[in-house]
C-alpha cells in the first residue's frame, strides 16, 4: 500500500510542472468558457436585466418557436449555410489545386519565395483587411479608378447585394488557401518517389502521374479535410463579414453571428439572441460528432 502511495507521489512530483503549465489554460477555460454556460437559460426565460438570470421568468420554449417564426431569421439561417458551404467546398478545392501546381516548381528559392508570399494574408486580421479591400473596392478606390480610364463609370460594388456575398467567399478563400495548402504540401513529401519513376519509364506524362499517382495517395487526405469541415457549417466568419457589411447587403450576407449581435447587444433582445446563439452551438455540436464519426469510419481517424 506505501509502494503505491509513493509511485503515486513520485509519478505527480515528476509531471507536476505539466500540471503548472496547463493550469492557466484550464482557469481560462472554466472561467470563460464553462461558467458563462450558465446564460443559456437566458434563451428559455423572458430575460429581465433588472431580475437577472435567476429572477426572470421562464418561458419554455417560446423564444425558439418566435425565431424561427421570424422571416429574418430564416433568410439569415439560408445565408449562414450558403456562405459556410461556399467556404468549405473552395477552402478544400482551391488550397489542393495550389499545392498541385506548387508541387511542380522546381526551383526551391522561387516555391520558398511563392509559399511566403501567399502564407501572408493569414496572419492579417480582417480589421486590416477590410480596409485594405474597402480602399479597393470602394466608389473610390481602385478598381474604379481603372473602370476610369477606360471609360466607364463608377460601380457601387460594396452596396451590391449579389456581388458582396461573393465577395465575403471569395476574399476569405483568397486570405487563407496559402495556409490551407500545408496540409497538402506535407501530405505530397510522403507519396513515395518510385512510385513516378515507374510511371515515367511507362511513358506517363505529369498529368497522368497527377491523375493515378498523386490524387489518390492524397484520397485519405482530402476525405479527412472535407468530413472534418461538416462542424463549420454554421461558421461563415463573424470577424470578415462584422468588418465589411454594411446594411445595404443585409439580405445577402447577415450571418447567425453578426444578426445575434445585433439582436443581443444593440436592440437588447437577450432572450431572443441566445436562443439563436443555442440553436447554432446545438447545431454545430450535432455535426461535430457526426463529422468525426465519418472521419472514423472513412479515414481511420481519432481524436484518443
Amino acid at each position: 500500500m506505501r509502494s503505491k502511495k509513493k509511485d503515486y507521489l513520485s509519478r505527480f512530483k515528476n509531471q507536476a510542472t505539466y500540471y503548472l503549465m496547463c493550469a492557466p489554460g484550464m482557469l481560462w477555460l472554466f472561467f470563460f468558457s464553462i461558467v458563462p454556460m450558465a446564460g443559456i437559460l437566458m434563451a428559455f426565460q423572458d430575460y429581465k436585466p433588472k431580475k437577472g438570470i435567476w429572477g426572470s421568468p421562464f418561458i419554455g420554449w417560446e423564444n425558439f418557436e418566435y425565431l424561427f417564426s421570424m422571416k429574418d431569421a430564416q433568410n439569415v439561417i439560408l445565408n449562414t449555410v450558403i456562405i459556410a458551404f461556399a467556404k468549405i467546398v473552395l477552402n478544400m478545392i482551391v488550397p489542393l489545386a495550389f499545392a498541385l501546381m506548387l508541387n511542380e516548381v522546381r526551383r526551391v528559392r522561387l516555391k520558398k519565395a511563392v509559399q511566403t508570399i501567399v502564407y501572408l494574408p493569414h496572419f492579417l486580421s480582417w480589421v486590416i483587411l477590410a480596409s485594405v479591400m474597402t480602399n479597393i473596392f470602394g466608389y473610390d478606390g481602385i478598381v474604379n479608378l481603372i473602370r476610369g480610364l477606360f471609360g466607364q463609370e463608377k460601380a457601387v460594388f460594396l452596396s451590391d447585394a449579389g456581388f458582396f456575398r461573393w465577395f465575403i467567399i471569395l476574399t476569405d478563400v483568397w486570405k487563407e488557401f496559402g495556409y490551407n495548402a500545408v496540409i497538402y504540401l506535407a501530405a505530397l513529401t510522403g507519396i513515395n518517389p518510385t512510385l513516378y519513376e515507374a510511371s515515367a519509364i511507362d511513358g506517363a506524362g505529369r498529368w497522368k502521374q497527377t491523375v493515378h499517382i498523386t490524387l489518390p495517395s492524397l484520397s485519405t487526405t482530402i476525405v479527412l479535410l472535407t468530413v472534418l469541415a461538416l462542424g463549420n457549417i454554421l461558421n461563415a466568419g463573424f470577424d470578415q463579414v462584422f468588418n465589411t457589411y454594411n446594411p445595404m447587403v443585409y439580405s445577402s450576407v447577415d450571418i447567425l453571428d453578426t444578426w445575434v449581435y445585433r439582436i443581443g447587444l444593440t436592440k437588447l433582445q437577450f432572450s431572443l439572441a441566445t436562443a439563436a446563439g443555442l440553436f447554432k452551438s446545438m447545431v454545430s455540436f450535432v455535426l461535430i460528432i457526426v463529422s468525426y464519426s465519418l472521419a472514423y469510419k472513412f479515414a481511420d481517424y481519432t481524436i484518443f
